[in-house]
C-alpha cells in the first residue's frame, strides 16, 4: 500500500491549510449554535383591539347590548367626543378603530330599516376588519329578529342577542408531531458544514494529485514494479479515505452540541444527506485535482467553488431570499439540492411518503451529480493516458 501511504504523507505535509478551514467552520457552528433562538409560539391567541364608542342616540337597551357586546371582545378607550382629540388618538393609535352609534340608531333597527354605523379606522389594518365582522355580526343578528318577530320589546331583544351571541366554537389545534429545538439548529449547522467539507477536500485532494501527477514522478511510478491498476485503486481509495475521515471529524462536533438528537429520524437523515454529500464533492475534486497545475490555482479554484456554490446555493442567505435566477442557477449544483434536503429534514415535524420522497430525490440528484463528474473525471484520465 505504498501509494495509500504516500497519499496521506502529501496531505499530512499540508495539515496547516487544511486545518484553517476547520476551525473556521467549528467557530462558526459554535456562534451559530450560541446565537440561536428557537422560533415563537405561532399558535392563535385572541387579541383585544382598543377601540372608542361614541353614542348619539342616546340611552337605549340596544345601543347598550351593542357597547356590552364590543367591551367583550374589544377594549373600550374613553375618549372625549372632540374631533382633534379623535384624530390624536386614531393617530398615536391610542385606538384603532372610533365607531359612532347616530341619532335614531335604535328606532331605525326596531323599524327593520337600513341603518350605518359611522367609523373612523386605520387604513387598511387587520383590527379594521375584525371589528368590522363584530359589528356586522350583531347588527345582521338583530335584522334577523326583527324581521322575523316584529313587535318584539328591546327587553327581550337585548336577552335574546346576549344569549345567541354568547354562542362559541371550541377549536381544537392539532399537529401531526412535535419539533424538536434541536432541529433547527442542527439543520444550520449541517448547512454550512458544506462550505468547509467542500474546501478542505478540494484543497486535500488537489494537493495529492498535484504531486502524483507531476511529470517526473509519474514517469518514475510508470516503471515501478506496480500494476497500474492497482496504484489507481489505492488513490482511489486513499481519496475516499480521506473524504470519509473529513466527514467523520466534521459531524463529530454535531454529537456533542445535540447528543441524543443525532440517533432520531432527523438526525440520522441530516447525517445521510452529508455523507451523500461528501461522495459529491469528492468526485469534483478529484475532477479539479485532474485540472489544476499549481498550487496557486488550487487555492483560487477552492475558494470560488466552495464559497461560490454555498452563497447561491443558500448555505449562507436562506434559498428562500434568493431570486428565482440565482435558485435556477444553483440548481445545477449539488450543494443546491443538498441545502433543500437538509432544510425540508429539519423543517419536518414526521415523515411520510410525500415529504421521504421530496428529500430522498433531492439526495439522488446530489449523487447524479458525483457519478457523472466521476465519469468525465475517468475520460480525462484516460484520454491524458492515451496522449502520453
Amino acid at each position: 500500500m505504498q501509494v495509500y501511504k504516500a497519499l496521506f504523507k502529501v496531505i499530512q505535509k499540508n495539515r496547516t491549510l487544511l486545518m484553517i478551514y476547520l476551525v473556521v467552520f467549528m467557530v462558526l457552528a459554535l456562534l451559530l449554535s450560541g446565537s440561536y433562538n428557537p422560533p415563537q409560539d405561532t399558535d392563535f391567541t385572541k387579541v383585544k383591539v382598543n377601540i372608542a364608542f361614541i353614542n348619539d342616540d342616546g340611552d337605549s337597551q340596544l345601543v347598550a347590548g351593542l357597547k356590552t357586546y364590543l367591551a367583550e371582545n374589544a377594549n373600550l378607550v374613553d375618549i372625549p367626543d372632540e374631533t382633534q382629540k379623535l384624530q390624536d388618538a386614531l393617530f398615536f393609535r391610542q385606538v384603532e378603530y372610533i365607531v359612532r352609534v347616530p341619532d335614531g340608531f335604535t328606532q331605525a333597527m326596531l323599524n327593520g330599516e337600513a341603518v350605518q354605523l359611522e367609523k373612523t379606522t386605520v387604513p387598511d389594518s387587520t383590527s379594521n376588519i375584525y371589528m368590522d365582522l363584530l359589528i356586522n355580526k350583531y347588527l345582521n343578528t338583530v335584522n334577523a329578529y326583527t324581521t322575523n318577530m316584529p313587535g318584539l320589546s328591546q327587553d327581550d331583544l337585548t336577552k335574546y342577542l346576549a344569549k345567541d351571541l354568547a354562542q362559541q366554537t371550541e377549536v381544537t389545534m392539532i399537529s401531526n408531531g412535535t419539533h424538536s429545538v434541536y432541529a433547527e439548529k442542527s439543520g444550520y449547522y449541517f448547512n454550512y458544514l458544506s462550505y468547509s467539507l467542500f474546501a478542505i477536500l478540494i484543497l486535500g485532494v488537489c494537493s495529492v494529485m498535484l504531486v502524483f501527477n507531476d511529470t517526473d514522478l509519474k514517469r518514475r511510478n510508470l516503471c515501478a514494479p506496480i500494476r497500474s491498476a492497482n496504484m489507481n485503486f489505492q488513490m482511489i481509495l486513499g481519496n475516499l479515505s480521506f473524504a470519509i475521515l473529513t466527514w467523520l471529524v466534521l459531524i463529530s462536533a454535531s454529537f456533542i452540541m445535540y447528543g441524543s438528537f443525532m440517533f432520531t429520524t432527523t438526525g440520522l437523515l441530516l447525517l445521510l444527506n452529508s455523507f451523500v454529500f461528501t461522495l459529491a464533492a469528492l468526485s469534483i475534486s478529484y475532477l479539479i485535482g485532474n485540472l489544476v497545475k499549481s498550487r496557486g490555482a488550487m487555492s483560487a479554484v477552492a475558494n470560488v467553488f466552495a464559497l461560490g456554490s454555498s452563497f447561491i446555493g443558500g448555505v449562507f442567505v436562506p434559498q428562500a431570499l434568493l431570486g428565482d435566477n440565482v435558485l435556477t442557477i444553483a440548481s445545477f449544483t449539488p450543494t443546491y439540492w443538498y441545502v433543500k434536503a437538509n432544510n425540508e429534514i429539519a423543517a419536518a415535524t414526521s415523515f411520510n411518503a410525500t415529504n421521504l420522497q421530496s428529500i430522498f430525490t433531492s439526495m439522488v440528484l446530489v449523487l447524479a451529480f458525483g457519478v457523472a463528474v466521476l465519469g468525465v473525471t475517468l475520460v480525462l484520465i484516460k484520454q491524458r493516458r492515451v496522449e502520453a
